[in-house]
């Protein structure tokens, strides 16, 4: 069984924000589709799919990891 969250992402402005935040989620114990809305200069909506719940300390930190910063769920 898969789970879908939505987390929020500010900060994205870019192609290259996109490609990094997805690919720190993406290594996420438990992650395996990490799709992103880009709203440039605003909220962002990322969705990941995984085989578990996710830690969201575990999300924020990849996501920090990228150059962003985790927001509540978009």
């Amino acid at each position: 069984m898969s789970i879908t969250t939505a987390y929020g992402v500010d900060g994205m402005t870019c192609g290259h924000c996109v490609a990094s935040v997805t690919e720190e989620i993406g290594l996420v114990a438990g992650a395996e589709n990490v799709t992103v809305e880009l709203v440039k200069g605003g909220t962002s909506k990322v969705t990941v799919t995984s085989t578990s719940e996710l830690d969201r300390t575990l999300v924020a930190a990849a996501v920090e990891e990228a150059g962003y910063q985790l927001v509540a769920a978009a």
